[in-house]
């Protein structure tokens, strides 16, 4: 398959930054253009569980990132959340694709309500209002009623609500194994072929 054109990919403040980042890395294999979505807690995050300690420049955010990630920086654009006039901020030019990845129940409940208080609630509005495809992977637990009534509204609008929890039918041996379960469902369900992990029913023994 060749690459697809754009998407928008948004992190909060949730746990789970290395989904985002070993997610951030499959995207750069599939798409000519990643919009990059940092929140100020998704920072905070990120130098807790991942040892990433991001400037407060956008460019060198972007540069701190490719370098340990190693990933192509041309192919990345990280947006600031103010940034109103980028792409992802208007139904004309927006991606018809974003996930948000981990998806803070703040961030949910906001884009549940249809708030654009910043550039990723916005990105996912837009997203929303043009019928395209967004997927939110929250990581809470345990969920509230409200939390499950937003996500309930979401997944009548046609949200892909796919809660960061590996399933372990497939003996992982690392945490890697575990986060590359959750990005491959992410992968699936943007309609990327995907070799993180095995699908049941294939090597495992079954008929």
């Amino acid at each position: 398959m060749g690459n697809r054109s754009a998407i928008t990919l948004a992190l909060t403040g949730a746990s789970g930054a290395p989904y985002a980042l070993r997610l951030l890395q499959c995207l750069t294999l599939h798409y000519e253009k990643i919009y990059l979505l940092l929140s100020a807690p998704a920072r905070v995050v990120l130098a807790t569980e991942c040892d990433i300690a991001l400037p407060d420049n956008t460019r060198e955010q972007l540069n701190r990132l490719s370098e340990r990630l190693q990933l192509p920086s041309e192919k990345i654009e990280l947006l600031a959340r103010d940034n109103w006039m980028s792409a992802v901020a208007s139904g004309s030019s927006a991606p018809k694709q974003m996930v948000v990845c981990p998806c803070s129940t703040g961030t949910l409940s906001a884009i549940a309500q249809g708030a654009s208080d910043n550039l990723i609630e916005r990105a996912a509005d837009v997203v929303l209002k043009e019928k395209g495809q967004l997927i939110l992977v929250p990581r809470e637990t345990p969920y509230s009623a409200i939390h499950l009534e937003n996500m309930l509204n979401l997944a009548r609008l046609g949200v892909t609500i796919l809660p960061a929890s590996p399933g372990f039918y497939q003996q992982p041996k690392t945490v890697d194994d575990l986060v590359d379960f959750i990005v491959a469902r992410i992968l699936d369900h943007l309609g990327i072929e995907q070799t993180l992990m095995p699908r049941w029913g294939y090597g495992n023994g079954e008929n």
